[in-house]
């Protein structure tokens, strides 16, 4: 079994200012702690990045830059994509097939958006997924709370069997790289 961490959208213009996810730095926090252990475990840490050609989150501006305070290391790989999907589009699947991945480890943001479509994908593609369960975030909306959307998707993802290969929830001190924890 070899395993990817993906950091999902942890960019400034959604980190920070009036559209600041929700716990933002406290998020960023847990996924430093989860890369940490990711990288001391050899296992490679793919940052993901969301861009547009013009306006919010035009590749290159400031909104477009990793947040501040998400730790990264040269070492880090990088890909750029322009939906949801992380797959779609981008070299992603190719990096994974590149590196022998079998399963992946998720976080980032926003929760009900590219987080939910990239852990749905990896399914399809048949890649058990770890959903870090407290290091994935959002804005919420008018009709939910952020700490809504979060637990509904560690539920709902958590349930979906049709693909064979399953997610599940687990909290960020819980996770163990070379290990499979039942509980999180």
């Amino acid at each position: 079994m070899a395993t990817a961490l993906l950091i999902i959208d942890v960019q400034q213009g959604l980190c920070e200012g009036a559209h600041s996810a929700f716990e933002a730095s406290a998020v960023i926090s847990r996924i430093n702690a989860v890369s940490a252990k990711a990288r001391a475990a050899g296992i490679p840490v793919i940052l993901i990045q969301h861009e547009a050609t013009s306006g919010y989150l035009e590749f290159g501006s400031y909104a477009w830059q990793l947040a501040n305070g998400l730790h990264v290391e040269p070492s880090d790989l990088r890909v750029r994509k322009t939906t949801p999907d992380s797959f779609l589009r981008t070299g992603l699947e190719a990096t994974l097939q590149a590196h022998t991945i079998t399963d992946l480890v998720i976080c980032g943001l926003h929760t009900e958006f590219c987080v939910d479509t990239t852990t749905r994908r990896a399914l399809a593609l048949g890649y058990p997924v770890t959903l870090v369960a407290d290091a994935h975030t959002t804005e919420g909306n008018e009709y939910v709370t952020p700490r809504q959307v979060i637990q509904h998707h560690n539920a709902t993802l958590s349930a979906i069997s049709s693909f064979g290969v399953r997610a599940r929830a687990i909290a960020s001190q819980t996770l163990e790289f070379g290990t499979r924890p039942l509980e999180g």
